[in-house]
């Protein structure tokens, strides 16, 4: 009985030591463990770091990125809205130049059909001179220097190959040769040019 009990006291007291040896052993792997992660907490630290600075970086450049492209965006409208308004200065300095240059284009139009009434008159004018007459001319003549000087111009028909941009033609006769085809071969109604612009066609009668 005592040896049982004895064999008994020493299985606790073996017992008590292992768990004490365990104990020492967790103590001893904890404390490596610690000492592990201490050695390697700068490394760790610095690839977090590095991860977060990688991350910062990224969204910095896709940062830059957007304001490149938002730049980019601005300098083509301004670029667009440059070209745009010089296009509108050279048409409003064309608009000025041309209400300067043809600024008198409606009185002179209106004014044709005063000559042609006096060619029609004159026209019909006995050949003798005679004080009407002679007034005619004269009143005739200052019209045509006063077109002269203002720029207005008659268009040529006399021998004159016919032009849809400056003849308009009101009939048509077989020509008698080949040298007369699309010539004008008369002239019913003069036309004019004002400041090298058409703003009457000359009426005539074309060889076919």
């Amino acid at each position: 009985m005592k040896f049982g009990k004895l064999f008994a006291w020493k299985g606790v007291k073996n017992k008590k030591v292992m768990e004490k040896e365990e104990n020492k052993l967790n103590e001893e792997e904890l404390k490596d463990t610690q000492e592990t992660i201490e050695e390697n907490a700068p490394e760790v630290e610095e690839n977090t770091n590095e991860a977060q600075s990688d991350e910062e970086q990224e969204s910095v450049e896709k940062e830059l990125e957007a304001v490149k492209k938002q730049l980019n965006e601005t300098k083509d409208s301004y670029l667009r809205l440059m070209a745009d308004f010089d296009n509108y200065k050279k048409h409003t300095l064309k608009d000025k130049s041309d209400l300067i240059k043809y600024g008198g284009e409606g009185i002179i139009r209106n004014m044709l059909p005063i000559i042609d009434d006096f060619e029609r008159a004159m026209a019909h004018m006995p050949e003798e001179d005679s004080p009407i007459k002679e007034g005619v001319e004269l009143i005739y003549k200052k019209f045509i220097d006063f077109l002269t000087k203002n720029n207005v111009k008659e268009i040529p028909t006399k021998d004159v190959e016919f032009s849809t941009d400056f003849h308009e033609a009101t009939a048509v006769f077989p020509a008698a040769d080949e040298n007369q085809k699309n010539k004008i071969i008369d002239c019913i109604q003069k036309g004019y040019t004002y400041n090298d612009k058409v703003i009457r066609c000359s009426k005539v009668v074309v060889a076919q």
